[in-house]
C-alpha cells in the first residue's frame, strides 16, 4: 500500500502556529508591520531607505530584511541607522512566519512603531505565506510591464496597498512600455479596496502621500499607548 505525505500540509500548518505568535506579538506592542513584496529589482530597498529617512523624526521603524544571499540590501538599510535584521534563506523563494518571530525577537519591539518586512524578490511564493503581519504591500515598477496584476492575481488581491515605483521613467520617451491605467484597473478588479501610490523611490515623487498614510495607520494602532 503506498502511503503519502503531505509536506505541504505540515509546512503551512507550522507556518500558521508562528503566524499566530507574530500576529499577537504585534498587537501587543502596537505595532504596525507591513509584509513587502516584489519581483526582483522592483525596488524595494531603495522604498525603504526613502521612506525611512522622510518618516526618522515621525515613526520608529524596524526592518526584517530577507534575501536568498548576501547583506548587500540589510547593509544598506542598516546605514540608515534603522535596526535592522538580515535573514538569508539560502535558497527558499519566500520567508517563513518562523523567520520573522526569530528575527521580532531581535528588535527592539518596545521601541518600535512599525517594521518592515522586505520579503524575497518573487510574486509568487510570498503571498502564499502569512508572515503575522498586519498587512501586505505590494511593489510594481514601471520597468516591469503592465501586465503583472493580470499574471500573478493571488498577490495583488491579497495586498492592502500598491506601490506603482519608478513613475519618473514615464516621463522619458521611448524608455519603457507600461500603460498606468491598464495595470491599477487590473489590480482594482482584483482588489476593490486596494490603495494605490503612484511614486518615484528616485526622485521622491508620491512620497507624501504614501508616508501620511503610515503615520496615520500606525497612529491609529498605537492610539492611547
Amino acid at each position: 500500500m503506498l502511503e503519502k505525505i503531505d509536506i505541504r500540509g505540515k509546512v503551512l500548518s507550522a507556518n500558521e502556529k508562528y503566524s499566530i505568535r507574530n500576529s499577537d506579538l504585534l498587537k501587543e506592542h502596537k505595532i504596525l508591520c507591513l509584509n513587502m513584496i516584489s519581483s526582483p529589482g522592483s525596488g524595494k530597498t531603495s522604498i525603504l531607505i526613502r521612506t525611512i529617512k522622510e518618516l526618522k523624526d515621525k515613526i520608529r521603524i524596524g526592518v526584517i530584511e530577507g534575501d536568498i544571499k548576501t547583506d548587500i540590501d540589510g547593509q544598506k538599510i542598516s546605514d540608515t541607522g534603522t535596526a535592522t535584521i538580515q535573514i538569508n534563506t539560502e535558497g527558499m523563494c519566500h520567508l517563513l512566519a518562523g523567520h520573522i518571530n526569530e528575527a521580532m525577537s531581535r528588535l527592539p519591539m518596545q521601541n518600535l512603531d512599525l517594521i518592515f518586512i522586505e520579503n524575497i524578490g518573487n510574486l509568487v511564493c510570498p503571498s502564499a505565506f502569512d508572515l503575522g503581519e498586519t498587512a501586505k504591500v505590494v511593489v510594481l515598477s514601471t520597468a516591469e510591464g503592465d501586465d503583472k496584476p493580470a499574471k500573478y492575481p493571488s498577490t495583488f488581491a491579497r495586498a492592502t496597498v500598491l506601490l506603482v515605483n519608478k513613475t519618473d521613467m514615464l516621463k522619458i520617451p521611448n524608455t519603457v512600455d507600461f500603460d498606468f491605467g491598464r495595470a491599477t484597473a487590473d489590480a482594482r478588479r482584483l482588489n476593490k479596496s486596494l490603495t494605490i501610490f503612484p511614486i518615484s523611490a528616485k526622485t521622491g515623487d508620491g512620497f507624501a502621500g504614501w508616508c501620511e498614510w503610515l503615520v496615520q495607520y500606525t497612529e491609529k494602532l498605537h492610539h492611547g499607548r
